[in-house]
């Protein structure tokens, strides 16, 4: 199996390259024209989250009916369709929104698979293997698409195409055939049953929610940058600004490789910690005017990230694998979390439409996290570790 699980790092790290690539060469475009407001980058990012929310009933379903390799190979072949739609000069609100497609689809197999690939002792690490290699593709994704994309939108967008091909050819070398079974039932219907079934417990509450909360300041924090970096650092090429996301990448694989001693499954409450630690990170970023301060803010942020993300991850995986089946709990993550991706970027794109300060947005991102760490955790109840250890005292 151990080989297969690298097959499934490379095909991952492959698209998560090809996805921050082309991310970057859309800025690129819509930076090159000046025409487009600051609101069109925020909704260029929401419409990459539309599919992710609307097919959610569906996706997990085809994702648990079919064998996951297959689901991997269809969804990147879409992705490089959305490309081809960019290489060709088709709106690139729709053709993000076909790559979007892609990988709604392509989410719940990648994370779906891993529980059935590994133990569930090995779930926290392989799940570290993927987000490490995955932000190792949005390091690497997000410089060479800016670079490229500065010297030519064509090359930069071609190349996303061969990639994407070149993962979902690995994919379909993956010798891994197990199906949980035809889905039966109305697919919303079983959708909000198997909902309620996850959310049942307060665990598995805060994995979800937890999840959602980091992925939609997250996203707000990405696009923000495109804004903040030039009224703040001067900033104003879009290597440059890809570099000071870089650094948010580069936290969280720190943060991700130092989970299994810090936040091991049984002590997931410590990762509350963290959240409120990244909250406290974000406001005091809104106050710097370095660049390398901001570099540094940028990558704490991105390890307490890391610190919270990773766990909570893993707890969700191994809770719906019990339960309702891996690739069903991955659609009803995601479902939550691009749902708070897409109301995040939409409540920022009219705020940015409107003509907010990026400073005060920055500050109000800040907040949030933590108010929201804070409602996310309630109720949470005592580890599983900790209660072992006064048991035995």
């Amino acid at each position: 199996m151990k080989r297969d699980l690298y097959r499934v790092l490379a095909t991952q790290f492959l698209t998560a390259f090809a996805d921050n690539a082309v991310l970057f060469t859309a800025i690129t475009m819509v930076m090159q024209q000046a025409e487009l407001g600051g609101w069109y980058v925020p909704a260029l990012q929401a419409s990459f989250l539309v599919a992710y929310v609307l097919l959610a009933p569906w996706v997990g379903r085809y994702a648990d009916a079919r064998p996951k390799p297959r689901v991997l190979f269809g969804a990147n072949a879409i992705k490089a369709v959305g490309a081809a739609l960019l290489l060709f000069h088709v709106e690139p609100l729709l053709a993000y929104a076909v790559i979007g497609l892609g990988a709604a689809a392509y989410s719940p197999a990648k994370y779906g698979i891993l529980p059935e690939l590994v133990e569930e002792q090995a779930l926290v690490k392989a799940n570290g293997w993927i987000e490490g290699s995955t932000i190792l593709a949005i390091l690497s994704g997000t410089l060479v698409g800016a670079v490229l994309a500065e010297y030519s939108v064509a090359l930069a967008l071609s190349s996303v195409i061969a990639l994407y091909i070149a993962s979902a050819l690995i994919a379909l070398t993956i010798q891994h055939r197990l199906i949980v079974g035809p889905a039966t039932g109305r697919a919303l219907g079983n959708f909000f049953t198997q909902m309620r079934g996850l959310m049942a417990t307060p665990r598995a509450r805060f994995a979800t929610l937890g999840v959602s909360l980091f992925w939609a300041a997250a996203t707000v924090l990405r696009v923000l940058l495109v804004a903040w970096a030039p009224v703040v650092l001067l900033m104003h090429s879009t290597t440059d600004i890809a570099l000071l996301t870089m650094f948010v990448a580069i936290g969280i694989a720190v943060g991700s490789v130092l989970v299994p001693r810090l936040i091991p499954m049984a002590y997931l409450r410590r990762a509350r910690l963290a959240a409120y630690l990244m909250g406290i990170v974000i406001v005091l970023l809104a106050t710097v005017e370095g660049v390398w301060t901001a570099r540094l803010a940028l990558f704490f942020a991105g390890v307490c990230g890391g610190l919270f993300v990773v766990p909570i991850n893993a707890a969700l995986q191994e809770i719906g694998h019990r339960s309702i089946g891996s690739g069903g709990a991955v659609a009803i993550q995601n479902f939550f979390e691009n749902l708070a991706m897409l109301l995040a970027s939409g409540l920022y794109s009219i705020a940015a439409g409107a003509g907010a300060d990026p400073v005060a947005t920055m500050i109000w991102l800040g907040v949030l996290v933590m108010v929201a760490t804070a409602v996310v955790s309630w109720n949470l109840p005592r580890d599983t570790g900790a209660l072992l250890e006064r048991h035995d005292g």
